[in-house]
Parts: structure tokens; C-alpha cells; sequence
């Protein structure tokens, strides 16, 4: 996409909460670009900040080295900022490169903090996390038995991480009960960004796990190989951000641009240089303009609001579930000479109506709510077509026999949410046919 090319002086991404931060985009940003005016220097609070590391130095119980002073005191300054800004010491920002790629070692749990606790923003498909039936919301209140009130986001996710295959014990509190404890085993987390598949002739589904570097190409992928399993063009598509924590900005782009053949989708504003950009879709609409029905929840995050705000003010598509999840800002990383990084909130994002997501979400068109799907057995009777020397149609239509056997399981068939979104993508083809 052409216009993704003004993507050049400014480093921007949009973070992912918790163990699966952002992707560092291509180019570094220089100083130049992050300080437009160079304020005086506040000489009194240096004085103050002198004296207490002397008196540290001088006076506490233990002997503590100017570094560890130093690095505490950079990462006071960030913590206080917002949620999002830290301070990425070796190991962190070398985690965080390898996390966009898909690849990383851990649970497979995307955290926050709320309240002072470790706060699960959406487990990862097919991850130890997702197996063990976390769900976004859960609290966790104890890793290996040591609490977590007071932990940095950063501090909790490394001592989740770990080698894989070594156990692990989470304390989670769900929906104000009882805590409870989780068992399990760190393993190798590798994400697969895209999954598609057909749910039903003619209807195709399209999930997005995470926003990674090649996301908008996978889906683009998708889109093309359920049209050719279909043979013709689709009917519907579900298009599933749920427990999505976001991802790399570009992708969002490139991933709303397949729905789109024009106008905005997405703009920024900030402080720094070149940090208002927008961004807008080419001609080329690889969906075909089929009907769309967008499925989001609470633990729908940051790019996956980019998305689902914009084909929403584009009345592209129907979006449904639950509210999203309101992240609405975007953060840059600065790289710093010896191998440690800032990762900084830089800029809000607005969607193409100009609404701010941050703190608010996104309120779905049509709420549905997670539920359970049980199905009762299909006892039918006999019909008559089955009556012995039963009549027939007169307009030459075979007979219709009580069927017989098991019918295969669907994905929808366990899943509320998304087999109302395809009973609504069912209702418009009949109102439009």
C-alpha cells in the first residue's frame, strides 16, 4: 500500500498489553525527531535529585551502586507516565522484538494492571494460557504463591516467563469470587497470526489472534483461499477480533484496507515530529464488498479497535459481541545506545469519525454476550415421507426421509457468538436475494 510509505521519520506501533509488547517499526527515530524545543534545565529538582542519591548512597542499610540507583530512578520516571511507557532493559527489548515475530516463550497471556493487580487482557489461541481456560478480566492475584499487589506489568510478566516446560501456579479471582489456583506448564509460544476457514456453503471466517508484521498479507492469503474453496464468490464473512490484544499499526492499516476501497481509516495525533499521520484505503477491495459481520469482546484491544472503528464509521460491516476494550493510544520505540530501549505513548489514535477509543472502547452495533451453546438431541419422528405408500410431491420434488446419523460438528455450533453472526450474514443475503 503506497500511503504506508510516510511511515518514515517516526517509529509508530501500537503496543500490546502485557507479554507480547510491540514491534519496533524500521526506522529509529533521531533525536531530532522526538525534541522539538530544548527547555531549560530544571536546576532546582537536579539539586534535589543529587542530594536524595547521596543520601541513599550515604545513609541506607545496604550499599546500593549508582547504576542500580540511576536505572530505578529511569524507570520510576516511566511508570508514572501511563500503563504502556516503560523502560526495556537488554533482556525486555530483545523479548519484545523476538514477540511480534510470532515466536516467544512463556504462558501465552496478554496482562495489564488494574488497581495495583496483574489484570489478564485476553489469553492467546492455542497457548498453555488459553487451554487452562483463563479469560480476559481474571485478576491475577499470585504467581507461585508470591503476590502480585505492587508488581510493574514488566516484573509480572518476567516471572511468568520461563523456560519451556517448567510448571507454573496462578492464583486468578474471577468476577469477584473466590481465588482459585491454575497449573501450568510454560511452553514455546508460537503465534500463528490468521487462521480462515468455511463454517458454512458460502461463509467464510477469518480470525485474527495478534497484529503482527505480516498480518495484512495472511489475511489478504485467507481472503483468496476461501473464495477458491467456495468456487465462486462468498456469501458472508466473519471476520473474528475477539480476545485480539492488537498489534503493529501497519497491519491494522493493511488489514482494514482489504475491506475498503476508499476514505480514511485511521489518523494520529501527538507532540513529537511527524507524529499526525493518517492513513487511507487504496481502490482494491480483496473481501469483494460480501457482507461482513465483525465479532469483538472486552479483551479486543488496540490494533483490533483501528479495525473494527473504522469499518463501523464506513458502515462496512455489522460489528457484535461486547464492548472492546479502549486502548486508544499509540507508542514508539526509542532504542538508547546500550542495547536497552524506551517504549513511549507518543500519540492518540482517532478513527475516521474522528472518535477517540482510548478509555471508552467500541460499542458493538449488536451486543451478544458470551455464552454457552448446549444442543439437545433431534428426535425426530417419522415424517410422511416415511408412510408406506405416502403420496407424492405432484411438483416432481424428491421425498424429504427422516434423516439419519450424527450431523458433523461445527464451529459454530459451540459458540454463541459467532453462530448469531452468521444467522445475521444468513438474514441480509435473504433480504438483499
Amino acid at each position: 500500500m503506497p500511503h504506508l510509505s510516510r511511515l518514515t521519520s517516526l517509529a509508530l506501533a501500537i503496543a500490546l498489553l502485557g507479554a507480547t509488547p510491540l514491534l519496533q517499526a524500521d526506522q529509529t527515530p533521531t533525536a531530532t525527531d522526538v525534541t522539538s524545543e530544548k527547555a531549560p534545565l530544571p536546576l532546582d529538582e537536579l539539586r534535589t535529585f543529587a542530594e536524595v542519591m547521596d543520601r541513599i548512597k550515604s545513609a541506607y542499610v545496604e550499599p546500593v551502586s549508582d547504576k542500580t540507583l540511576l536505572e530505578n530512578a529511569i524507570k520510576g520516571m516511566l511508570s508514572n507516565l501511563d500503563p504502556h511507557s516503560a523502560y526495556l532493559e537488554p533482556e525486555a527489548f530483545l523479548e519484545l522484538q523476538e514477540s511480534t515475530s510470532g515466536e516467544f516463550g512463556g504462558l501465552g497471556i496478554e496482562v495489564g494492571t488494574e488497581d495495583g493487580f496483574i489484570k489478564v487482557i485476553s489469553p492467546i489461541d492455542d497457548t498453555p494460557a488459553s487451554a487452562a481456560g483463563i479469560q480476559p478480566g481474571d485478576l491475577i492475584v499470585k504467581i507461585d504463591d508470591q503476590p502480585t499487589k505492587g508488581l510493574s506489568m514488566m516484573e509480572a510478566v518476567e516471572k511468568m516467563r520461563g523456560k519451556a516446560g517448567s510448571p507454573i501456579v496462578l492464583t486468578l479471582v474471577r468476577e469477584g469470587g473466590k481465588p482459585f489456583d491454575v497449573e501450568l506448564k510454560r511452553a514455546v509460544i508460537k503465534v500463528k497470526s490468521v487462521k480462515s476457514q468455511m463454517l458454512d456453503d458460502g461463509y467464510g471466517y477469518v480470525r485474527i489472534t495478534q497484529f503482527q508484521v505480516n498480518t495484512g498479507e495472511e489475511v489478504g492469503k485467507a481472503l483468496d483461499k476461501l473464495r477458491k474453496d467456495n468456487g465462486k464468490k462468498l456469501s458472508g464473512l466473519v471476520l473474528d477480533l475477539r480476545n485480539n490484544p492488537g498489534g503493529v499499526l501497519q497491519a491494522a492499516v493493511e488489514v482494514t484496507d482489504h475491506f475498503l476501497k476508499s476514505g480514511l481509516i485511521v489518523y494520529t495525533e501527538g507532540r513529537i515530529a511527524n507524529s499526525e499521520l493518517r492513513f487511507n484505503a487504496d481502490p482494491a477491495d480483496a473481501s469483494e464488498g460480501v457482507p461482513l459481520v465483525v465479532l469483538i469482546n472486552g479483551g479486543s484491544a488496540s490494533a483490533s479497535e483501528i479495525v473494527a472503528g473504522a469499518l463501523q464509521d464506513h458502515k462496512r460491516g455489522v460489528l457484535m459481541g461486547t464492548d472492546s476494550f479502549g486502548k486508544g493510544s499509540v507508542q514508539t520505540v526509542l532504542p538508547l545506545n546500550n542495547d536497552r530501549a524506551l517504549k513511549l505513548t507518543t500519540a492518540l489514535y482517532f478513527t475516521p469519525n474522528g472518535r477517540s477509543i482510548q478509555a471508552q472502547g467500541i460499542v458493538p452495533d449488536i451486543e451478544v454476550a458470551r455464552a454457552k451453546v448446549t444442543r439437545e438431541q433431534d428426535e425426530e419422528g417419522i415424517k410422511e415421507a416415511d408412510l408406506q405408500g405416502h403420496l407424492g410431491n405432484g411438483n416432481g420434488g424428491a421425498d424429504k426421509l427422516r434423516s439419519k446419523g450424527e450431523k458433523p460438528v461445527r464451529l459454530q455450533d459451540g459458540d454463541y457468538q459467532l453462530s448469531q453472526a452468521l444467522n445475521l450474514l444468513k438474514g441480509l443475503n435473504i433480504t438483499r436475494n
